[in-house]
Order: C-alpha cells, then structure tokens, then sequence
C-alpha cells in the first residue's frame, strides 16, 4: 500500500445517533471521536478497562499493540475498543455491548 495514495482520514459514523466524525488514520479511534465533538465513554485509554468498548459495525480497525483487553468471541463478533483501535477504512461504530 502506498501510504501516499492513502487518505488522512476515513469517515466515521456512530449508530443509533448517526453521529459523524473524522477519522484519522494516524490517531486512535476514541481521540478521533473526543475531536469530532462525540461524547464518547472512556478511562484508562490504554485498553484495558474496556469502558469504550464498540461495535463496528461497517469497516475495519487495527492496533499497534498486542491484542487489547477482549476476549476471542468479542474480537470474532466486530468488538474494538476505540482508545488504542486505529481506522483502517470508513466505519461505523455502535458503543457497548450488544
């Protein structure tokens, strides 16, 4: 992938609210949503607590930690935990779980 080709940001959405924000391939997932005005809820902001824990529902993310706090079942049902996820496409989140 050339990163010179690549956006900056992608387009975040959240679900039910249909919030919008930028999301910025550079920054976690949860600084994004804290810019873009989104009252989003956080506490250790290093992905353990799982206080942030979401939902993507559309879109993908990665870390550039070891797995976080989340459990193989989360991880295989689309849970992200947007204080140390990073966006790799357009997305949409719905927080907590389902």
């Amino acid at each position: 992938m050339d990163k010179a080709k690549d956006p900056a940001f992608f387009t975040g959405r959240t679900e039910p609210a249909g919030q919008q924000f930028d999301a910025w391939r550079e920054q976690s997932l949860l600084l994004s949503l804290e810019q873009g005005g989104i009252d989003w809820p956080s506490s250790c902001r290093n992905g353990t607590c799982r206080t942030c824990i979401a939902q993507v529902l559309e879109g993908q993310v990665r870390y550039e930690i070891e797995w976080p706090g989340l459990s193989a079942e989360e991880k295989s049902a689309g849970y992200a935990l947007p204080c140390v996820a990073y966006p790799c496409s357009d997305l949409t989140l719905q927080r907590g779980l389902l």
